[in-house]
């Protein structure tokens, strides 16, 4: 009796662990922790972070151009024992006209050698060149930032998309088991009445082929909501095993009254990031114009270094310092630069040409997303009032199925079209949340 007892409450102590497992596979989402999870994992949006690091560097380079420069060097020498002639006259006569040198010294005897050199230069005035490449690199700078805004609206949006697919999927398995449950009650009230001879064998046969169709459809059905789930849990980041639970709210329709094509155009001139990067890219074009002028200007610079040398025997030199100031004009650069102007001036060309080809795009893909989502509207309120239609023509099918004024063939078509049109209203509300929110990022108006 004990032993059973243990046995039965192993038993049950597994299921408990069983359903606890289970139960932590299992996760409520809703559609803003969906978003705050896919953006904090997007593969892509760390992608965009090295652009904008990259970027910074780039600009730190460009401002620690204007500071100082800085160098010291120094060298230790063997040299070998040198022969010296001093041809200068020292003062003293020449005797006989011998040419030798009188009271002239012996050569030092060198043997090695030291020296340090110490220079510090300051650029003041290079024409332009830095300072107008500083601005270009701050312009691309923040380009670069809103493009990586820009990345984030797309994954966001990508986000909300297989959020709406994964319900989708769920209200498909939904439905489909919910008509699963009804043909298979079809069938059994079918298999009676064929036994009691108040049925033809043909009808049943249908019954039960119309069964098995819609368990058919429930296998793809749930095998696109594996699917569905998978991609969402390696979307955000989750354990592939995690179940994801949808909240539904956030598929109701918004009555909210959408404003007028013009003011979603108006809103995108305003917001779309990669609009004003754009912008600030052509920005950055017109500084390299300027910096690839700078070429036809000489430098000036401010100098100062500190020199010392030791030779043994020799020379020594200590405290020789020196400053100064130093102009360079590299000649050449009347007839290199050019080159570098025309282009920086193509690069502006390529970038208004493609400002322009973006303010038309735009304008398409608004028109294109208003249009979805005011169709995906209208597609709502015609499918409510199919559903109404479906359930309505499947009653009356009904009762005149039992009232045998309507065939078998009859009731099965409209058992399919009542689940139908449930599949495609289920499907609308999903698309319509999905059309608004590219309209919304097609404005600009992702937060």
């Amino acid at each position: 009796m004990n032993y059973s007892v243990k046995k039965m409450s192993g038993i049950f102590s597994l299921l408990l662990l069983g359903f606890s497992v289970q139960a932590q596979n299992n996760k409520n989402l809703s559609l803003d922790e969906a978003i705050k999870l896919g953006v904090d994992n997007s593969k892509q949006l760390r992608q965009s972070a090295a652009k904008i690091a990259a970027a910074d560097a780039s600009l730190r380079e460009l401002k620690d151009r204007r500071l100082p420069s800085a160098s010291i060097s120094g060298s230790y020498l063997r040299v070998s024992k040198p022969t010296i002639n001093l041809l200068m006259n020292t003062g003293g006569s020449n005797s006989g006209g011998s040419g030798e040198q009188q009271g002239g010294s012996a050569a030092p005897n060198v043997k090695e050698a030291m020296y340090a050199l110490g220079n510090v230069s300051y650029t003041l005035f290079d024409g332009f060149k830095n300072s107008a490449a500083i601005k270009s690199a701050r312009y691309l700078q923040e380009a670069t930032q809103l493009d990586a805004e820009t990345d984030r609206q797309q994954v966001v949006q990508n986000i909300i998309s297989a959020y709406s697919n994964l319900y989708k999927a769920n209200s498909s398995v939904s439905l489909v088991k919910e008509n699963l449950k009804q043909a298979h009650q079809r069938t059994v009230d079918f298999d009676n009445l064929e036994k009691n001879g108040l049925l033809a064998r043909n009808d049943l046969l249908k019954a039960k082929l119309q069964e098995s169709n819609v368990q058919l459809s429930l296998l793809d059905a749930e095998s696109e909501l594996h699917v569905a789930n998978l991609n969402m849990d390696l979307l955000l980041g989750l354990p592939e095993e995690t179940v994801l639970l949808l909240d539904t709210a956030a598929f109701r329709q918004n009555d909210t009254q959408i404003q007028g094509l013009p003011y979603w155009e108006q809103e995108a001139l305003n917001n779309r990031s990669d609009f004003k990067a754009i912008d600030l890219r052509q920005k950055a074009a017109y500084a390299n114009i300027k910096s690839a002028k700078g070429g036809y200007y000489p430098s000036l610079s401010l100098t100062g270094g500190y020199v010392a040398l030791n030779v043994p025997h020799a020379i020594q030199v200590t405290d020789a310092w020196n400053g100064g100031i130093g102009l360079r004009y590299n000649i050449s650069s009347l007839w290199k630069t050019g080159a570098e102007i025309s282009a920086a001036k193509a690069q502006l060309m390529q970038t208004q040409a493609a400002q322009a080809l973006l303010n038309d795009n735009i304008k398409v893909q608004l028109y294109q997303s208003y249009e979805s989502y005011l169709v995906s509207l209208k597609k709502i309120e015609v499918l409510n009032v199919a559903v109404e239609q479906a359930n309505e023509n499947y009653k009356i099918l009904k009762n005149k199925y039992d009232n045998s004024l309507a065939t078998t063939t009859d009731l099965l078509d409209a058992d399919v079209q009542q689940l139908q049109a449930k599949l495609n209203y289920a499907y609308a509300k999903a698309d319509a949340v999905v059309a608004y929110n590219k309209l919304l990022q097609t404005a600009g108006l992702v937060k």
